[in-house]
């Protein structure tokens, strides 16, 4: 007999197996021996009250065992000699789209443009010890994307269609464990993801799929308005220059959010895009023990039985929202530039969630009428006569680069000023990945930091004053943020918090113009713009189940329908 329960228990009847038991056979009349399995459907931690409980759906197997598994198995064919499509990028939106390819009988031929998951690590590692940066195997680029190192998080608010319990299950099938599909803010965690990911590469390769690394596209083949295939240039390790291939086929362009080279060449090309919407900031960095005591209530913090707590905060200032991103408990800080003078920073946290630190990104609201080229320069010719009375040579090498701004397409102005602040925050930061740091009461009453606390940022951090050189759009909005958020939860305004600079990658800063009905391009038959690099997904999620929705519009592309 099965029987399913929604219960409230306290944290360490929860997190013990046979007191869990106990408690159900007392609530429910059961016999303790008689109660042989059970199985956490659902679980979520109410943390509103002093007293904190834990919320559980809970399937009780009394006097038989499972018979099933936790998660659903996805059947994956042989494709070998089935019709290709091109997939350009390895990060969900594009493994997703490979996957349900293979479901669909399809083949898939999986670009890459960094390095396998693994191989990949290694150059990771070599940014706080070399402060360079491999512009194509970093936190952004590579085997997994953008989330592979940078935590894992899956939980989405995305109301888009498409089967997210379906995302959840291939992970599990793939070697996540199976909590995430009852946590209500399941994760995978840093130090887990890449042997996933590396099954999941496995299933492409073992049903007759293609997956080649460092292979960059360079260019679209086009047969009047049809795309039919790549051009990609391939590292060889024994040649000094890159080796060129075509890849003939359907193309699904999930690129990821950073690959500026990507959107330079569509606006080159007249390739429909259009300038899209960002969120720009910090990564804000506390002590782990004071958010668990913040959100806890209680001056123990999360004790035994308690995670590493979280939190979300979000407030509108002057029409602009200003809001908690990709929060990371118990994490790190990392370095997520994608190239040479920039600094970019990002949370991630590994499965345990257990260091010392908690992160976020504080971010603003940042709308492509925000960043015109005429407001931008006037505010950046302020900057630069701020920052001339410090360093003249600063002023010139960054005059030198504004001076570009004007000469973008529209569409790709709020790249640009990304990329403007990325470097910026460069400059601030001794032409290095150290990077610019302010405490966070310090920032919000205009005041250099004298010194800095322990962070868990590898490449360094130095003291810079953020509120006088971020556009005052952002740091106004920033400093009344942090405030409204002090007022939401005492103690989370304060000196203990650095902020770190900057936090740009959010989403990306283009979309890619795609039909509504078959998300082809809105010109471009054959040409399927996918995930968070096309600008219609923000996350693992959201990412993995847009590359379902468009591998499934383009087999039926491909059948003719």
């Amino acid at each position: 007999m099965t029987n399913e329960y929604q219960i409230r228990v306290l944290p360490e009847v929860a997190a013990q197996q046979e007191r869990l038991k106990h408690f159900l056979a007392d609530e429910y009349g059961l016999r303790f021996q008689n109660i042989t399995s059970l199985r956490i459907l659902k679980r979520s931690i109410d943390a509103r009250q002093r007293t904190i409980f834990v919320n559980l759906k809970v399937r009780v197997y009394v006097n038989e065992l499972p018979t099933d598994d936790e998660y659903q198995h996805v059947d994956y064919p042989d494709v070998s000699d089935r019709p290709q499509v091109i997939v350009v990028g390895a990060g969900p939106g594009g493994l997703f789209a490979a996957l349900r390819l293979i479901e669909l009988g399809v083949r898939p031929v999986v670009l890459e443009r960094g390095k396998d998951v693994h191989e990949r690590k290694k150059d990771l590692a070599a940014i706080g010890r070399t402060q360079q940066v491999d512009g194509e195997s970093n936190y952004c680029f590579g085997e997994g994307g953008a989330g592979a190192y940078s935590d894992g998080k899956l939980y989405t608010r995305s109301k888009k269609r498409g089967n997210i319990e379906k995302i959840l299950n291939v992970f599990c099938q793939h070697g996540a464990s199976t909590a995430i599909l009852a946590d209500a803010h399941p994760h995978i965690g840093t130090d887990r993801l890449p042997k996933v990911i590396e099954a999941m590469r496995n299933t492409i390769i073992r049903c007759g799929g293609e997956v080649h690394f460092q292979t960059k596209m360079t260019r679209l083949i086009l047969e009047g308005n049809k795309v039919v295939g790549v051009e990609a240039e391939s590292k060889n390790t024994q040649l000094s220059s890159p080796v060129a291939h075509e890849f003939k086929g359907p193309v699904i362009l999930a690129t990821g959010h950073s690959a500026r080279d990507v959107y330079r060449y569509l606006a080159e090309s007249n390739i429909e895009i259009e300038a899209k919407g960002i969120a720009v900031g910090v990564r804000l960095e506390h002590p782990s023990h004071l958010i668990d005591q913040i959100q806890y209530h209680r001056r123990e913090g999360r004790g035994r039985w308690l995670p590493a707590a979280e939190y979300s905060f979000v407030t509108q200032v002057n029409g602009r929202g200003v809001y908690s991103f990709c929060m990371c408990p118990g994490g790190f800080v990392i370095p997520a530039a994608t190239g040479p003078e920039q600094i970019v920073v990002n949370g991630m946290s590994p499965a345990n969630r257990g260091t010392q630190w908690s992160n976020s990104g504080m971010v603003v609201e940042v709308r492509p009428e925000d960043v015109l080229t005429s407001e931008l320069r006037t505010e950046n010719s302020e900057l630069r006569g701020m920052i001339s009375s410090v360093n003249d040579k600063l002023l010139s090498e960054a005059s030198n680069h504004t001076s570009q701004f004007s000469n973008l397409k529209s569409q790709l102005k709020v790249l640009a000023f990304q990329e403007q602040l990325e470097r910026d925050c460069w400059l601030q930061g001794n032409r290095q990945q150290t990077a610019p740091s302010q405490r966070m009461a310090d920032f919000v009453n205009g005041r250099l930091s004298s010194d800095l606390p322990k962070s868990s940022y590898a490449p360094g951090l130095i003291a810079s004053p953020l509120h006088f050189w971020m556009p005052k759009f952002i740091s106004s909005r920033l400093k009344d943020g942090f405030l409204a958020f002090g007022r939401q939860a005492h103690g989370f305004l304060t000196n203990e918090a650095v902020m770190i600079g900057v936090e740009t990658r959010t989403s990306s800063p283009v979309r890619i113009v795609r039909q509504n009905e078959t998300l082809q391009h809105v010109r471009l038959q054959g040409l399927f713009p996918c995930g968070e690099g096309a600008g219609y997904a923000g996350g693992i999620v959201s990412a993995g189940v847009d590359g379902e929705r468009c591998a499934e519009m383009c087999a039926a592309y491909l059948n003719g329908i």
